[in-house]
């Protein structure tokens, strides 16, 4: 029986403006009496009130609430990482670690540090760039060619594993101190993920793993943030090399595009834009 939450807050009209200026308007429905907007998203409720009140609703409730709400720099100095591109049949996996601190957070607190689905592109560009400026970070960007070289041997949990814990120890090689609260966006389970990466030269230990960790964490969300910029910024250079706009995710719109891009350049060619092991590869016709 799934449970539903509600959270109720009172809000500053900073904040207000934070959670209307995290979604798109298509989200926005008409408000209850006495309320000022009301947002549906991702079995989530969230109506504003005339008096400055903010309630979250539905299954989803806790963890939008604390995007907002969440005194996150209680848990400072942290890192996390997260991950992009890995539901996408077009362009990279980019995987990014941020370490943030007391000093450091003073440096980014005033940008909208929220769970990157829940911002547009442009949104994400903006802030993903005040970010690498001010965060201490490894970005790592496993191309198409790269990851169709070595997908045979590893499956996607094995990659992102593998180039997760890398990050961490590029943190290192950085002069970092890693923290005690170092936060996996749980994928696999703890068991897994190191039996994933128990070959590597340098293993980071005592991981936290927690689920939906980019809403609770300002440190993965940083590296959501940065990871999203890499993949957009990575999906813009193909578009400018094949002349042409590549869909992200990998949907029907997907499918008919790999067709029109097959048709245009080859089939051998799309190595080097797609990941395939997908199942779209198996909808493309060859001439």
């Amino acid at each position: 029986m799934t449970t539903i939450m509600n959270r109720v807050f009172l809000a500053d009209e900073q904040t207000i403006n934070r959670i209307i200026k995290s979604f798109d308007k298509e989200y926005f429905v008409t408000p209850p009496q006495y309320a000022l907007y009301c947002i549906q998203y991702d079995d989530c409720v969230i109506t504003i009130y005339n008096s400055k009140k903010v309630m979250f609703q539905g299954k989803n409730a806790e963890i939008y609430a604390a995007s907002f709400f969440a005194d996150k720099e209680v848990f400072l100095p942290q890192c996390g990482r997260d991950e992009v591109g890995t539901g996408d049949f077009f362009g990279p996996v980019c995987v990014c670690a941020c370490y943030i601190d007391e000093n450091i957070y003073k440096k980014i607190k005033h940008l909208n540090i929220i769970d990157s689905k829940m911002l547009n592109d442009t949104q994400i560009i903006d802030i993903a760039k005040q970010l690498i400026k001010n965060v201490p970070h490894s970005l790592l960007i496993l191309d198409n060619a790269k990851y169709n070289q070595v997908n045979p041997e590893n499956n996607l949990n094995q990659i992102k594993a593998k180039m997760h814990n890398k990050c961490y120890v590029n943190l290192k090689s950085k002069g970092i101190e890693l923290p005690e609260l170092i936060v996996i966006d749980d994928f696999c389970g703890p068991d897994n993920f190191y039996r994933y990466i128990k070959n590597e030269p340098d293993v980071i230990q005592n991981l936290r793993f927690e689920t939906k960790a980019e809403n609770k964490y300002l440190a993965v969300a940083a590296g959501a943030l940065i990871a999203r910029y890499a993949f957009l910024d990575s999906l813009e250079k193909m578009n400018k090399k094949y002349d042409c706009n590549f869909p992200k995710g990998a949907g029907t719109v997907v499918d008919e595009f790999a067709q029109e891009f097959v048709n245009k350049y080859g089939f051998d060619e799309l190595s080097n834009v797609a990941k395939l092991n997908f199942k779209n590869i198996q909808k493309i016709e060859t001439k």
